[in-house]
């Protein structure tokens, strides 16, 4: 027969005592002093900051190849497309979005807890009895049954009906709340495309148009200085002296506005594809204005195509999902909560007989206020669904009405670039007769200043139109969804990427807009995991 060892002595209080009281004291004033400590702000220093501010230019330059030659269209939107810093901000929401629905996923899982804790009192737990019959007192001495100090631990495992309901719909939830980061990520695309198209041909102008500019003002100031030296001298009437220095000066002007406009162009164009701003830049002009293809098509195919893959019409769309499972979470709250449990646990206190046991149980609660709160909750939650689904219809109605504003922008754009290339041929040619008369010394230097700022500015006019048209077609392409089919940006080359920007605008002026672009947001989640590597 085995005998249990003898339980340990008690000890009296007083050297136990004053440990505790010391160390608890302790403890809160190092609480205190580090509560202080921690409400102190600290300004970052300036080399802390300019250390910081290197780092990030080097980071925002990582990657990013140095430009070979002359800058193509196709080139400029494939390199927006890789390495422009909002757009990659954009994927990394994405990214975040990926990944909470990865942890959505996992509180589907049962909860698996390991719990550890260590007790200490000061004074033994002694326990007086009475007598269950007479309620009198025992006789016997107080007892003691528990160690002043000992440690618990336990593995316990728990699934709660009700929980996974609610996570299980949160799930869903996250789930669409990725394909909206998505979208919202195709729709940052779309206006980068467009940006990008408009500050290329902004910066082709500035660069065709530059050494113009230079050589008429050089003109003009010459012109000012004569008519200057010829008021002087009074060799004519000080009133048409002064007629003639205005003219100059207003085309002086004029010049002057012109290349300030066409000045930051340039560094528009590198912000937008992430280059570096001291580059000097030059660009190569595609083929002039868009193709008028797409304005041939059926304007009932165009609503079609944009009720399908405009990025805003279709975050409205998973709106609405996310809204119908928030109201199916709000009536899963309702129900009772049915738990299971089942644990191991293990206490080092020797008064115990059994000091490792297990325990399992069930358990089924109900909150009695759902019955009252229950039509409210209901209401809330087909209001939700109702406001979400009413801004879906606001959304699909507004969107048609885009898709024909789009249309008739582009149209006009076309008919205004086609309007001032005309203008622009016509000054060509007076510009080329006056210098043939300014070489007969025909005519005068105020004349030829004049014609040719005339020129120059019709020249802009085109080129302003140029822009104009290529941004219409940007926004009548956006407000359809359509997008090249690039996948990946972080893993495609950059040269392949460049083909498929190229075939992609190829196929829109010639109204192909089927498989050359993609539709749901499939591909981005990809994008979005290599911008989260």
């Amino acid at each position: 027969m085995t005998t249990r060892p003898p339980l340990p002595q008690t000890q009296p209080d007083t050297a136990r005592r004053p440990r505790l009281r010391h160390t608890a004291a302790l403890v809160a004033v190092l609480a205190a002093l580090g509560g202080c400590a921690s409400l102190q702000p600290t300004a970052i220093a300036d080399a802390d900051l300019a250390g910081a501010n290197q780092a990030d230019r080097q980071r925002a330059a990582a990657e990013v190849p140095p430009l070979a030659g002359a800058l193509t269209l196709e080139e400029a939107i494939a390199r927006a497309l890789k390495y422009n810093l909002d757009r990659r901000a954009r994927q990394m929401e994405e990214a975040i979005a990926l990944n909470q629905l990865d942890a959505s996923r996992l509180d589907l899982l049962p909860k698996l807890v390991a719990q550890a804790g260590y007790r200490e009192r000061d004074h033994d737990l002694t326990v007086r009895s009475r007598d269950s019959v007479t309620g009198a007192p025992s006789l016997a001495n107080p007892s003691i049954s528990s160690e002043r100090s000992h440690t618990l631990s336990s593995l316990s495992l728990s699934w709660s009906l009700l929980d996974f309901g609610n996570s299980y719909y949160q799930a869903r939830q996250d789930g669409d709340r990725a394909l909206v980061a998505a979208e919202r990520r195709r729709k940052a695309t779309h206006l980068l495309i467009q940006d990008v198209r408009t500050a290329f041909w902004r910066t082709a102008s500035a660069q065709r148009l530059q050494g113009q500019i230079q050589a008429a003002t050089a003109l003009a100031e010459e012109a000012l200085a004569d008519a200057r030296k010829a008021e002087t001298e009074r060799v004519r009437s000080p009133l048409d002296s002064l007629r003639y220095q205005r003219q100059v000066l207003e085309s002086l002007r004029l010049l002057e506005a012109t290349n300030q406009e066409l000045m930051s162009a340039r560094i528009e164009l590198l912000q937008l594809v992430n280059l570096p701003l001291a580059v000097d830049l030059k660009v190569v002009e595609r083929s002039a204005a868009p193709g008028r293809a797409m304005l041939d098509l059926p304007v009932e195919r165009l609503e079609a195509l944009a009720s399908t893959r405009n990025a805003e019409h279709r975050e409205q769309v998973y709106n609405v999902r996310i809204a119908n499972d928030e109201a199916r979470k709000a009536m899963t709250r309702l129900f009772p909560g049915l738990s299971f449990n089942v644990g191991a646990n293990y206490d080092t206190d020797s008064y115990l007989i059994h000091q490792r046991w297990n325990d399992a149980g069930l358990s089924l609660s109900f909150n009695l206020m759902n019955l009252f709160t229950a039509p409210v909750q209901k209401r809330l939650a087909e209001a939700g669904v109702a406001l979400a689904e009413q801004r879906r219809v606001a959304s699909q109605m507004a969107l048609l009405a885009q898709v024909h504003i789009a249309r008739l922008q582009y149209a006009n754009a076309l008919q205004q670039y086609e309007r001032a290339h005309a203008v622009a041929e016509v000054d060509s040619r007076i510009s080329e007769l006056m210098l043939s008369r300014q070489a007969a010394q025909v005519q005068s230097k105020l004349e030829l200043v004049a014609n040719q700022t005339t020129g120059i500015l019709s020249q802009l006019r085109r080129y302003q139109a140029l822009a104009q048209a290529h941004t219409a077609a940007g926004r009548l392409q956006a407000t359809l969804g359509l997008e090249p089919a690039v996948g990946d940006t972080a893993q495609a080359a950059l040269p392949a990427l460049t083909g498929t920007v190229g075939q992609a605008l190829n196929d829109w002026d010639r109204g192909a807009l089927g498989p050359a672009t993609a539709t749901a947001p499939a591909a981005a989640q990809g994008a979005a995991q290599g911008a989260a590597r």
